[in-house]
């Protein structure tokens, strides 16, 4: 959605009507995961997937639709074989799909919420799926003002203070209330979108591979920043677009720098001077993953020295080095697949062995 809402934004503004279609449950292998749109425009001009192609003919009818009778619709296609034609997935999964259409009369509160991820301001998205609530009624919540609504006060309360919870840990589900906000009823299902801002990738030092990391980061939807203490080599010319560079010790900036269970620390350095105390300072705060470059040599050094300065085992069992997945890479560009391969599996808990090795589902559901 995050990718696809500059353009819906611009319908939005023009007052042209597009019909939205959502991912809100997902079942087996599916393709993508909650939260995943499509969205049929203007002159019939598309933009987003909910499938990878599968469906996506069926839902380019369906958003047609949505936007000639001004009544969301809730579809679910799951596998089919016996039919070569026949809509469906091939994956074997099953996906659950809102499609609603979007006018400034139906949803009052769009444009804000297009404006607010634009700007990295944080927002849930309350639309009811099912249940004696309208379909598709909406209700934007931010950390400090509510708008819009789902049918009823009681609803309104108890989704705000469902949204904002979501909000914090940046998580997107459905929830099940009573028609006026009930708790302990499941009539009315509520499906809550959150766009947190991006996670963050902090690159220390402003080597070739760093600029090869700090692309790749990018592409996964990172907000990137490189740090080195070395200004000839920390400068944003010597990076992609959009990176931030810091010239600064990288322990300094790391103890004065925010982290959180999504942020991604790598530490492309491998000198003693500046990575030991970088490491230090990581493996005690929040991050989804903490690596360091450097050979095994290297890393047996490292351990020694962390060791020494009073971290635990627990603590650096945090630490993945050498960094990156055993692919045989050579080049900065290779070593950056390699790193964001191992983020990656890190993230959805995958084995990082090949496909053809492994049975059972490709996308597990994440428990």
């Amino acid at each position: 959605m995050r990718e696809i809402l500059p353009a819906l934004g611009r319908w939005y503004a023009e007052g042209s009507p597009f019909g939205l279609a959502t991912v809100v449950a997902v079942s087996r292998s599916a393709p993508r995961d909650p939260g995943a749109s499509m969205a049929v425009g203007p002159g019939d001009e598309v933009v987003g997937s909910v499938s990878g192609g599968c469906v996506e003919g069926a839902v380019f009818e369906l958003a047609q639709d949505v936007v000639e009778s001004g009544e969301a619709r809730l579809e679910t296609f799951g596998y089919s074989d016996e039919d070569a034609f026949a809509v469906g997935l091939t994956c074997g999964g099953e996906i659950t799909l809102l499609v609603r259409p979007v006018t400034a009369a139906l949803d009052p509160s769009f444009g804000a919420v297009a404006e607010s991820v634009a700007a990295g301001r944080p927002v849930t998205v309350a639309t009811v799926i099912d249940g004696p609530a309208r379909r598709g009624a909406t209700l934007a919540v931010w950390e400090d003002e509510v708008s819009g609504t789902l049918g009823t006060t009681g609803l309104d309360v108890a989704v705000t203070a469902d949204a904002r919870g979501e909000l914090a840990l940046g998580a997107t589900g459905q929830r099940h209330y009573g028609p006026r906000g009930e708790r302990r009823e499941d009539s009315v299902t509520v499906f809550l979108h959150s766009f947190a801002p991006p996670p963050r990738m902090l690159v220390f030092g402003a080597i070739d591979y760093a600029a090869a990391v700090a692309r790749i980061g990018s592409f996964l939807g990172y907000r990137v920043t490189v740090c080195d203490a070395r200004p000839v080599f920390a400068t944003p010319k010597r990076f992609p677009a959009g990176v931030e560079v810091v010239v600064e010790w990288p322990h300094r900036y790391l103890h004065a720098t925010p982290t959180d269970e999504r942020t991604v620390i790598c530490v492309l350095t491998h000198d003693p001077k500046f990575d030991v105390p970088l490491l230090e300072e990581a493996l005690r705060r929040p991050a989804a993953y903490i690596g360091a470059m450097g050979s095994r040599r290297t890393h047996d050094d490292r351990m020694k020295r962390l060791r020494d300065g009073g971290l635990d085992e627990a603590e650096l069992a945090r630490l993945r080095s050498p960094v990156g997945l055993d692919l045989g890479a050579r080049t900065p560009e290779e070593v950056a697949v390699s790193v964001a391969a191992e983020i990656v599996a890190l993230r959805w808990g995958g084995s990082g062995a090949p496909l053809t090795a492994t049975g059972g589902e490709i996308h597990p559901r994440v428990r």
